[in-house]
């Protein structure tokens, strides 16, 4: 079944994991991190990702700095989408380093590294441009969501 694949893809203690980097990664920043999994986005990554972003209102946040970290399963991709907060402020190139950081888990299987490892490093560039602040609420939830 099509839906196997996804609830498959990551273990119940993986995906605790992921859920504990995403709080770590948010205890330094206002930014906002979500992953979302599902089996395809039918060849239209960028398309789906920035669908799925707006379906689970990333883009209600205050400062617009919510990042998707969206990966279709059965189509071996995934992408990063980054809310126009954060792309006014930086570079094109801006989530090159942390696409290669899960990519390169995600080549030898490592999903769950890769995801943690990626989430950690989002966390790490979005402290440089959106701070944790004093005030800080969770705007979103941390959790993974599944298509």
């Amino acid at each position: 079944m099509a839906s196997d694949n996804v609830e498959s893809f990551l273990s119940t203690i993986e995906e605790q994991e992921i859920v504990a980097a995403i709080r770590t990664a948010e205890d330094t920043t206002s930014g906002e991190i979500r992953v979302h999994i599902e089996n395809t986005c039918n060849d239209m990554l960028e398309q789906r990702a920035l669908e799925v972003f707006s379906v689970l209102k990333m883009d209600n946040t205050v400062d617009r700095n919510g990042v998707l970290i969206y990966v279709a399963v059965n189509d071996h991709k995934f992408s990063i989408y980054g809310d126009q907060g954060i792309n006014n402020l930086v570079p094109d190139h801006f989530w090159d380093d942390t696409k290669t950081v899960i990519q390169n888990h995600f080549k030898n299987g490592q999903f769950k590294q890769g995801l943690v490892d990626g989430i950690l490093h989002a966390g790490e560039q979005l402290k440089t441009h959106f701070p944790i602040k004093a005030n800080d609420i969770n705007e979103l939830p941390n959790t993974i969501s599944k298509g």
